[in-house]
């Protein structure tokens, strides 16, 4: 499987991923554009919003058996149309040449494995506390439903490695996010709108625990599994109706 030489933020990440014959270069297909543009609107957000710092963490979109990635180590706001970056679901380049994050392995695993569209990952602050507290985020709101449940801690394991996707997949199952131990978070959804909410709320219930359990003498209550059952069968139903 390719990887590039460094993740987000790391050297190097100018420099070819692809050999002769190997990469469509920048002819990005329309959908693949649009998908692309959507991607970079994605990855400048986790950056405004105070999800990632610099270029940590990165982003993914599946169109068709191509999943369009962010590349390695180019701040977000540099990004360009003619800088599309993707590769094949067996992680060889197919568009353009710059290198695709060393995350590339845990995207990838969340592709094959699941029905998954998109994928978010990045290193929060609360998110990255809570990992390095706790092997599950106690259930302190109903919104971890939206999540599948209870979300695990996927254990440590270096950055960009067989193993973390390995660990990653198995936190994740029966689930759309989970955390990453000493790292940070990782969301899947059918869009990318999706993905990123997940992020966020994923991010937002870790502040809250992190907040409820800071108060002296006293300890957050939490919600049994009957109860967050519950809610899932409630958000079942949610929305409007056409």
């Amino acid at each position: 499987m390719h990887r590039g030489p460094g993740g987000q933020g790391s050297p190097g990440g100018q420099e070819s991923a692809a050999g002769p014959g190997e990469s469509r270069g920048g002819a990005a297909r329309p959908e693949e554009a649009r998908a692309w543009d959507d991607l970079v609107t994605t990855a400048l957000r986790t950056v405004s919003d105070g999800l990632v710092v610099g270029t940590s963490g990165n982003v993914s979109v599946r169109v068709g058996d191509t999943v369009l990635v962010t590349p390695s180590g180019v701040p977000y706001d540099r990004l360009t149309p003619d800088d599309v970056t993707g590769v094949d679901l067996d992680g060889r380049q197919v568009l353009g040449t710059l290198v695709p994050t060393s995350e590339l392995p845990m995207h990838l695993a969340v592709y094959r494995t699941t029905d998954a569209l998109a994928v978010v990952h990045t290193h929060a602050v609360h998110a990255t506390a809570v990992s390095t507290l706790v092997t599950e985020l106690p259930l302190i709101h109903y919104m971890a439903a939206a999540l599948g449940g209870p979300v695990r801690v996927a254990p440590y394991a270096p950055y960009g490695s067989d193993e973390l996707a390995e660990n990653m997949l198995r936190a994740l199952a029966g689930r759309s996010g989970c955390l990453l131990q000493n790292h940070g978070t990782l969301t899947h959804g059918s869009t990318l709108a999706q993905a990123y909410d997940r992020t966020a709320q994923l991010e937002w219930m870790c502040r809250l625990w992190l907040t409820a359990s800071s108060v002296p003498g006293l300890a957050p209550s939490l919600l049994s599994r009957e109860q967050l059952t519950e809610v899932e069968e409630r958000l079942r139903g949610y929305g409007q109706r056409g």
